[in-house]
């Protein structure tokens, strides 16, 4: 069984992209119930299906197959929900731990998400100077409810 204990957080600043360089990513989902996601995944012409269950803090059973691209990007062009997420990953390490920083495109433009994989849920680790407050828990930013809810509709002050 797989699992990912996953710990995300908004990004403050660009300095991040100091000495790094972002790959595209387009991902749709064929299911996004609470209690299962489905999602449909292309970057560096390669395809892959994943599987994840409802999130206990910040664990979760994950599970990713590689399937072929062409496969893939049929299934984000038809099967999958509206709109199809694009965003620029970047991949940084610092101080032992790779962090994945998102920067969303699309309905969901000026979003900006740093997320750590870590060995258990309250595993110690350095912040980034680029890095905000904590979302874990908070489902807005979760990229399956970003379909549903786009940041570009949120209400902020």
């Amino acid at each position: 069984m797989g699992k990912e204990i996953e710990r995300k957080f908004r990004v403050v600043s660009d300095s991040y992209k100091n000495n790094a360089q972002g790959i595209l990513y387009k991902q749709g989902y064929l299911s996004n119930a609470s209690e299962r996601v489905v999602r449909i995944r292309v970057y560096n012409n390669k395809g892959y299906l994943t599987v994840k269950a409802a999130a206990v803090g910040a664990v979760r059973q994950e599970f990713e197959y590689e399937i072929p691209y062409h496969d893939a990007e049929e299934m984000l062009n038809h099967l999958c929900q509206k709109p199809i997420i694009e965003k620029h990953r970047y991949k940084i390490d610092y101080c032992g731990f790779t962090w994945e920083v998102d920067e969303f495109h699309g309905e969901n433009e000026g979003l900006v998400v740093a997320e750590i994989e870590l060995q258990d849920e309250n595993q110690p680790f350095p912040h980034p100077s680029w890095l905000g407050e904590e979302v874990t828990h908070d489902y807005r930013y979760q990229n399956s409810n970003l379909i549903t809810n786009p940041y570009t509709k949120w209400s902020r002050p």
